[in-house]
């Protein structure tokens, strides 16, 4: 398993996860969702600009185009990686804390992954763990989005294309692990949408 191909990996799923929304789920819910995505996406880049001695002069998540502006990292090469991954890492906390103290640990979830079959499965298990409850309903808002919260945007590969093609030949077990369980989700959250999608389509054919 290699980590490079697993970043590569998170950015087109997170896409493709962006673009449903943008293309099927486009209503003001989903837009509201969609910034605290935003907002958890924008922050762990702020909050690793801070740690690397990057200088934030706009911080911006109420628009069209959500981002951080920033000088260089005082970190050469490693920490303009850091603040452009920065979601990946930032968001799984987050959901982690909610799950945590706010639903007090109503889901659980394999934190140490081993191989693909892994990754496949874990989004099926959270599904069966889902129940007709307020925890749930939760739980399926925040992973409307997380494409947005986790998927490093197309701006961000730009800044770390040279890192990530370097990841190609980083043998890190626990960057790779980090990588697969945000994966894991987005295709959780593409997996949710699709269902969505479908029940839409359903009640517009009954009322048709």
């Amino acid at each position: 398993m290699n980590l490079g191909l697993v970043i590569i990996l998170v950015v087109i799923f997170g896409y493709i996860s962006n673009w449903i929304n943008w293309r099927y789920l486009n209503f003001k819910i989903t837009q509201y969702l969609y910034y605290i995505g935003a907002f958890v996406h924008e922050s762990s880049h702020a909050i690793l600009c801070l740690l690397t001695g990057a200088k934030i002069s706009e911080f911006q998540v109420f628009s069209s185009q959500p981002h951080v502006t920033h000088t260089k990292s005082k970190i050469p090469f490693v920490g303009g990686f850091l603040i452009s991954s920065a979601p990946i890492f930032g968001g799984l906390f987050f959901l982690y804390i909610i799950n945590h103290f706010a639903l007090n640990d109503r889901f659980s979830m394999n934190y140490f992954y081993n191989d693909w079959l892994s990754t496949l499965l874990q989004p099926i298990k959270l599904i069966a763990q889902m129940k007709f409850e307020w925890q749930s309903l939760i739980m399926i808002l925040l992973l409307l989005n997380v494409g947005a919260m986790l998927g490093p945007s197309i701006q961000d590969i730009k800044n770390i294309w040279p890192m990530i093609i370097l990841s190609f030949f980083v043998p890190s077990s626990f960057l790779i692990n980090f990588c697969l369980i945000a994966l894991s989700l987005i295709l959780l959250n593409i997996l949710i949408q699709i269902c969505l999608i479908l029940i839409l389509n359903i009640f517009r054919v009954k009322e048709s």
